[in-house]
Parts: structure tokens; C-alpha cells; sequence
């Protein structure tokens, strides 16, 4: 593995830094999140048309810059030190590698070139709480996530030619904004259930839901009788469905988990300019040992999470090895921590609500609710591995 950057990926960095340092400080994202997209359009187009980001890792055949998941990772990192709200992680991490692995050469060809142009938006729509287990990162992907062929999760049926999507979602990143849904649900009946894939345009009912992080938009999805386009050519059959789903996911945690350390080092950055100006007892709190080894360990953690991180991103590129868990789990851990430390660190304007530190707070545990939580990230890699021996599951609770 060569751990040196090239210069495109450096101006990659770079370059959208700067364009957050002036367009996202924490009273834009505080506007942006109350807005009725949750984000805030004028930043998104400059993302897409000035830089390309939604299209990063997509071919230059469907309009994409042609890039890997590792300068997508790095593009997650500068806007997770920013927490910036917007539809990338939705659209670009988890729908596009989809409809480009399953979609057919007309639906790819419709739907890609507009993705990556920032045009269209999409989110992944997966019923209950199964984001991690249909992605493989949390649990085997046995097919029964979608609802099982019995009642919940999201249902269809073909009538009059097409297909009719019943059912509902209730953890749906930037559902309600999506122009385009990417469904999962569950055909054939209970004998012969099958998860299938379809995209969803109109006609679902959307309706945005409170969530603990403000700058990761979830929707409730209900779908009543809607007509549905199947995501593919034919009825699915043949495709390995699991493993597309793994792969997806192994990509997405890479990247979820560099933007969690990009907000790690940043909230660890602050504090550390904290410590060096609060004052107690005549000199700086910063000057005192106590203080700079808690500060040293959150160093050594967000070291060792970037590294981590980096390294899953690599591997997706390389297919060597699926460590997109593991290095999730590394990296949120060490945002809940490192957001943690600064809310103590920072005294009593520390725990105030208003302060920006609550922000990474509340994306370190809302990123735990959605993607993990950590143990069962680290444990589910664990059995996959087989540490323990025998290839029996890991024992959670």
C-alpha cells in the first residue's frame, strides 16, 4: 500500500476546505438544517458543479470524474470536519454504487450522468432498522431484512404489466428531498420470498422525522399502492444480491468512516485552541499535565482511526479485504470520544446546547444509532473473521 497522496487528491483536499471554511461554519449548518431540504441547495450545486462531488466515483462514461472510493473518502473527511448537511452520503454512497451494479444499461445510462451532475438526488430506502445488516456490516445478509415475505417491512406485486410497491420506512437518509427512492422489498409471498430492488419517482407519502443529529436528515417512507420500476433487467434472478449489498457497504463504512474522523480532528482542533486561551489559577488549562494527556490520547485515537480509515478505503479499491466495519467502528468511537472530551474540556460553555460541540456530539451518537453501534460492527467482523474459532456467532448484547 503506498500511503502518500497524489496531487490530484491533495487538490481534492484542498480545495474543498476552503470552499467549506467559507460556505459552512456552524451557524450555516445550523440554518441549512432548519430549512425544509435540510440542506442547503446553493452549497450543493457549488459541490456539484464546481467540484464534482457527487460523481467523484462514478465513470466518466456516466459523467463521474472517474475516481475511487478512496478520494471519495477523502472528500467525506473535509465534510465531516465541517458537518455539512447534504444529500452526498444518500446519493452518492448509497444509491449510485446500486443502481450501477444492478441498474440496466438504460437505467444507468438515464440515471448516473444526472447523478453525478447533482441533478437528480437519491436515497436508499430500507425498512426498520436494517441499514447495517442489509449492507452486511452488523449481520449476515440472509434476505429477510426487507420484511421476510410477511407483514412489514416493504412489500410488491406485479399488476397490469408493472410492479406495486406496499409498505413503510421509518429511518430514511434524506428521504423526504430525494427525487428518486431506491427500494428494497420483498416479493413472491412467504414460500417464495425474494428481495428485489425497484426505484420509486412519485407517489410515496414522505414526511420528515426528528432525529437526534439535525445534520443527518431521516424521513419515514410510506408506500400505498405506488407503481414501481424493478431495478434491473428481468426479475433479479442470477444477480448476487448479498454480495452487491456487501461490497456497497464495505464502501460506505470507508467513507462514513473518514468523515467521522474528519470531525474528530476538527472538534479535538478546537479544543485544543480552547485549552491554549481559557485561563484557571493564572495560567493556561492547557499548560497543565493533566489536561495534555487527555489531549494526547485523543491525538493517538484520531491517528489511529485516520489510518484505519484510509486503509478500508484502499482496500475497497484493491479488493483485498472487506475492513469498511472495522474501521467504522474506530472512527465513531473516536468522534463519541473526542466530542465527548470537548464538551468537558470546554467547561461550562461546553455544555451548553448552543455550543458547536454538541453538534459533533450528536453526530458521533446518531451515526452510532444508524451504522452501528460499535460493538456489533467490531463483533459481526470478528465472526466473519473467525477469531474465536469454529465459525459460531459472536454472542452481543
Amino acid at each position: 500500500m503506498d500511503a502518500t497522496f497524489t496531487a490530484e487528491q491533495d487538490e481534492i483536499r484542498r480545495t474543498l476546505r476552503e470552499l467549506l471554511l467559507k460556505r459552512c461554519g456552524p451557524e450555516e449548518v445550523r440554518a441549512a438544517v432548519r430549512t425544509a431540504d435540510g440542506w442547503d441547495p446553493g452549497l450543493w450545486e457549488a459541490l456539484a458543479q464546481q467540484l464534482g462531488l457527487p460523481g467523484l466515483a462514478l465513470p466518466e462514461q456516466y459523467g463521474g470524474v472517474g475516481c475511487t472510493t478512496t478520494e471519495l473518502a477523502l472528500a467525506a473527511e473535509e465534510m465531516g470536519r465541517a458537518l455539512a448537511p447534504s444529500p452526498l452520503l444518500a446519493t452518492a454512497v448509497l444509491s449510485a454504487p446500486l443502481v450501477r451494479a444492478l441498474g440496466s444499461a438504460g437505467q444507468r445510462a438515464a440515471l448516473l450522468p444526472r447523478i453525478a451532475s447533482g441533478e437528480l438526488t437519491a436515497a436508499l430506502v430500507v425498512p426498520g432498522a436494517a441499514l447495517t445488516t442489509a449492507l452486511g456490516l452488523t449481520g449476515g445478509n440472509r434476505g429477510d431484512w426487507a420484511g421476510g415475505g410477511r407483514a412489514g417491512g416493504v412489500q410488491a406485486r406485479q399488476a397490469d404489466g408493472g410492479w406495486r410497491l406496499y409498505g413503510q420506512a421509518d429511518q430514511v437518509l434524506d428521504g423526504h428531498s430525494a427525487e428518486l427512492l431506491v427500494v428494497a422489498a420483498h416479493t413472491g409471498g412467504f414460500a417464495r420470498s425474494r428481495t428485489l430492488f425497484f426505484l420509486v419517482r412519485d407517489g410515496a407519502t414522505r414526511v420528515r422525522q426528528t432525529s437526534l443529529d439535525e445534520t443527518r436528515s431521516q424521513s419515514r417512507i410510506q408506500l400505498r399502492d405506488v407503481e414501481a420500476e424493478l431495478l434491473g433487467d428481468g426479475d433479479g434472478g442470477g444477480v448476487d444480491l448479498g454480495g452487491v449489498l456487501a461490497a456497497v457497504g464495505d464502501s460506505a463504512a470507508a467513507v462514513l468512516a473518514a468523515e467521522a474522523v474528519g470531525g474528530a480532528d476538527r472538534v479535538l482542533e478546537r479544543t485544543v485552541e480552547y485549552v491554549k486561551q481559557r485561563e484557571q489559577f493564572g495560567r493556561a488549562i492547557g499548560s497543565f499535565q493533566a489536561v495534555k494527556h487527555r489531549l494526547a490520547d485523543l491525538y493517538v485515537q484520531v491517528q489511529g482511526a485516520r489510518s484505519a480509515a484510509y486503509y478500508a478505503a484502499w482496500a475497497t479499491v484493491e479488493g483485498t479485504e472487506r475492513v469498511g466495519g472495522l474501521a467504522l467502528a474506530q472512527a465513531l468511537e473516536a468522534l463519541r470520544v473526542c466530542a465527548s472530551e470537548a464538551i468537558q474540556l470546554h467547561g461550562g460553555i461546553g455544555f451548553t446546547w448552543e455550543h458547536e460541540a454538541h453538534l459533533y456530539f450528536k453526530r458521533a451518537a446518531g451515526d452510532e444509532l444508524l451504522f452501528g453501534p460499535v460493538h456489533r460492527l467490531r463483533a459481526y467482523a470478528a465472526e466473519e473473521a473467525r477469531l474465536f474459532g469454529g465459525g459460531g456467532e459472536v454472542a452481543v448484547r
